[in-house]
């Protein structure tokens, strides 16, 4: 007799350490655990109990109870114990909404774990890929797939839409073939703000339907590359946007690298008919920046410069219109830039001529970067993150879940489940 009272007294005292932990109140109470030594499992049984009516999930009304279905959630672990909490879940049967299952107080809807368990598989994720994650926790990779998928559709639900101050227009590679996304960023908060399919016009499109004219006329800066379709996009969408659209200097600086490198290599050809071997192996001394330059690197560049190749014009051209992102005055920037489109037409160099006429073309868009001092930088910041966050997962094949996995570790939301039970 005193051993069964040890035991219903043990019982008693794993009930309310249960209720305790799960901050289980009424209706609702813990009826039952269940011990599974042998196969380290622990099943917490919860029932409701007393109440007649129930609140409508939609609505809230109290309504009578129909019947119950009984439904499982893995819970943290008890010590190495898996824990799973096995309720007898009631339905209700409301006027308005009809017959529909009551919601539970320690989990979200669609979910098959607690909030609890949620949050730490969360917290997992933002260090660890989801392979990791379903390993660890002892996971299928559906489910922890799952986990994000639900935490990014709260965070997005939950995210009141940001005031648009300056923003990065960038895109990233989704898989090889040249396959893209649109990546629109805030450069003030280094946050995702919106990903889309592609990098056509259609991409940005949606993104600047969700603002109300009133609030893109706040828009001060936009930073991005000169891809026409963006361009585009963003004139449709912003007023005066010839006075925001800031083109980027390292996008600039990209196509005078390239320039430079065109005409080293046609020169590189016509020396070595001549059996003239000046330029062999220069390559990345032209296109290194003078001032990350070693003493050896430096002497080799002057060498180059003092015979006089068209590759050292070449360079001058390039290094010039490096420095030209000093000026603060539209005016004087106009006229220093417009000076240089002039040398570079006069240079005989083609690789330079096609550069200058980019620029002469997309001028406005330069000043406005100079004069606004605003680079892409963070923008390109935000993309090698996401460009980690693929090698991470070894890639995706699905476009959805790339788009989740940006803003899962890039997006700034807030993802916890709503339901966090404390006692």
């Amino acid at each position: 007799m005193e051993a069964f009272s040890d035991r219903m007294l043990s019982r008693m005292r794993d009930r309310e350490l249960y209720a305790t932990i799960l901050g289980l109140r009424a209706p609702w109470k813990v009826v039952d655990v269940d011990l599974a030594p042998d196969q380290e499992m622990v099943d917490v049984h919860v029932e409701v109990a007393g109440a007649h009516r129930l609140p409508c999930p939609e609505c809230g009304e109290l309504c009578p109870k129909r019947d119950h279905r009984v439904r499982r959630w893995r819970h943290l672990d008890t010590c190495q114990y898996r824990t799973t909490l096995v309720a007898r879940v009631p339905r209700i049967e409301c006027p308005t909404h009809g017959v529909l299952q009551i919601k539970v107080p320690w989990a979200e809807p669609g979910s098959h774990f607690t909030a609890l368990f949620e949050a730490i598989a969360i917290d997992w994720l933002r260090e660890a890929s989801v392979n990791a994650v379903s390993r660890r926790l002892g996971l299928s990779w559906d489910e922890v797939d799952g986990i994000m998928q639900r935490a990014v559709k709260r965070g997005l639900a939950r995210r009141s839409p940001k005031r648009l101050i300056r923003i990065g227009i960038d895109e990233t590679s989704f898989q090889k073939r040249h396959e893209y996304v649109t990546v629109v960023s805030d450069l003030l908060e280094g946050e995702v703000l919106y990903v889309a399919d592609g990098r056509k016009e259609s991409s940005l499109d949606d993104f600047f339907d969700q603002y109300e004219p009133t609030e893109l006329l706040e828009i001060e800066a936009i930073a991005m590359d000169m891809h026409m379709p963006y361009i585009r996009a963003v004139e449709n969408s912003i007023w005066k946007a010839e006075e925001k659209i800031c083109f980027d200097k390292f996008h600039v600086a990209q196509h005078l690298g390239d320039a430079v490198d065109k005409v080293r290599r046609q020169e590189h050809r016509s020396l070595l008919e001549q059996d003239d071997h000046t330029l062999t192996g220069s390559k990345y001394t032209w296109l290194q920046n003078p001032w990350n330059m070693g003493t050896k690197a430096r002497a080799s560049l002057k060498r180059l410069k003092d015979i006089a190749l068209k590759t050292a014009r070449a360079w001058a051209l390039k290094e010039n219109a490096m420095s030209l992102w000093q000026y603060v005055s539209r005016t004087w920037a106009q006229k220093a830039w417009k000076a240089w489109i002039s040398w570079a037409m006069r240079s005989r160099l083609e690789p330079m001529k096609r550069v200058a006429r980019m620029v002469r073309d997309h001028l406005y868009g330069i000043i406005n970067a100079i004069v606004l001092d605003v680079t892409n930088a963070r923008a390109e910041s935000i993309n090698s993150k996401i460009q980690r966050v693929k090698r991470m997962a070894c890639g995706y094949r699905n476009r959805e879940r790339f788009r989740n996995a940006i803003y899962f570790h890039l997006g700034g939301l807030e993802m916890m489940p709503a339901t966090h039970t404390k006692p």
